[in-house]
């Protein structure tokens, strides 16, 4: 059996990066082996299984959230407390492996070692990134504080599965860094991508439209997308530019108040905020090309996302993007600022023979399911040795 702690996921319907990632490992590691998912109950102060409500937010795909953050109901407030205060916790949940796929609290990380004391085999984590020390200035000031701390905690782990290997690079650099001497193995295993549904619409021709799927915050760099948009509508290039995505309210109010500006204006943007899984694959099968300006990522999942759906993606070489830019589709720019993204949209628009060379070049790569993506880590987790 297998324990997979999902606590924020089994929190919140929001469809970001990493709750698409365990949301899909989760329903692929069920088909392929005995899992157990488990939480941390913060106010019962214990690692405990899921409840049913729980177990239907996991499974759910909807995207029908205001935000990103784990959300407690009431009863699940109270009846861990009660559980607490009586000292007739929920059974602790053991199995014989254990897999993180999540970032876990400062309170749930004081709890590992009793998560541990319950795995009679390999207990490992997936790492995602560490761009909140990269770019602290763009990071919410929370993550830029707990970062540092917990990856001195995943060194306590039997093994790190990195989502690329630039991500794995930075845990070892950090590693180095904080002089840590007793670290598990890293290894990159990269993330997998859903499969396209049936035929969706054919991308609009008039005018074309350009779609950006990013969570709005600082380091995705709407800024600069903006006004590059801004720059091209008022040269008189015609285009929707479409987003999706969820804002943070820390990082990117300034962005909602220049979209809903550009709006008022009449310029043709259209945002979304967060949507489901069906509505996504739509835009994607309805654009022309995407944009994903992000400084730096972990992996860049909307940027294979777009590709398998035959869409060309402009985006940066910062961080994980250069590895999932090799195969073709993409074209790269050694800074995403305002002046190139601008550059690269307008000569996308304006060559369709160079836009449909893009868009074959990303039909012809071959990507890697999540049923891929779960073998290789499933390999790799029983073959890994304990190390207490």
């Amino acid at each position: 059996m297998l324990l997979l702690d999902v606590t924020h996921t089994s929190h919140t319907r929001a469809q970001t990066g990493i709750q698409r990632v365990c949301r899909s490992l989760a329903a692929e590691l069920t088909r392929k082996a005995g899992v157990r998912p488990v939480c941390f109950d913060p106010h019962q102060h214990a690692w405990r299984d899921l409840g049913a409500a729980e177990r239907a937010t996991l499974a759910d795909r909807s995207g029908d959230a205001a935000s990103r953050g784990a959300k407690w109901t009431l009863g699940q407030k109270l009846l861990g407390r009660a559980r607490r205060l009586t000292g007739k916790k929920s059974p602790m949940p053991a199995g014989r492996m254990l897999l993180c796929p999540e970032l876990f609290s400062a309170h749930a990380a004081t709890r590992l070692p009793e998560l541990f004391a319950a795995v009679g085999g390999p207990r490992a984590a997936i790492f995602h990134d560490a761009i909140g020390l990269k770019f602290p200035e763009l990071t919410p000031p929370a993550t830029v504080a707990r970062l540092p701390c917990y990856l001195r905690e995943l060194a306590q782990f039997d093994g790190v599965a990195a989502v690329s290997e630039d991500s794995a690079a930075s845990l070892r650099d950090f590693w180095r860094w904080a002089e840590l001497k007793d670290v598990p193995p890293v290894v990159a295993i990269p993330l997998g991508v859903d499969p396209v549904p049936g035929a969706g619409p054919e991308a609009d021709t008039s005018p074309p439209r350009v779609l950006c799927v990013s969570t709005m915050e600082g380091r995705k760099n709407h800024a600069a997308l903006l006004e590059a948009a801004e720059t091209l509508w008022h040269d008189g290039v015609r285009f929707e530019l479409e987003l999706i995505g969820l804002p943070r309210a820390d990082t990117g109010a300034a962005n909602m108040e220049r979209i809903r500006g550009l709006q008022g204006r009449g310029r043709p943007l259209v945002y979304h905020g967060a949507v489901s899984e069906g509505k996504l694959h739509a835009a994607y099968a309805r654009c022309a090309f995407t944009v994903y300006p992000s400084l730096c990522e972990g992996f860049g999942l909307p940027v294979i996302e777009s590709l398998q759906h035959g869409k060309p993606c402009i985006a940066s070489r910062g961080g994980a993007l250069a590895e999932v830019a090799q195969g073709g589709g993409v074209v790269s720019l050694e800074a995403a600022d305002p002046s190139a993204l601008a550059g690269a949209m307008r000569r996308l628009l304006a060559h369709p023979r160079e836009l449909a060379a893009l868009a074959a070049a990303a039909r012809a790569r071959q990507f890697r399911s999540w049923g891929d993506y779960a073998s290789e880590l499933l390999s790799w987790l029983a073959a890994l040795p304990r190390r207490s």
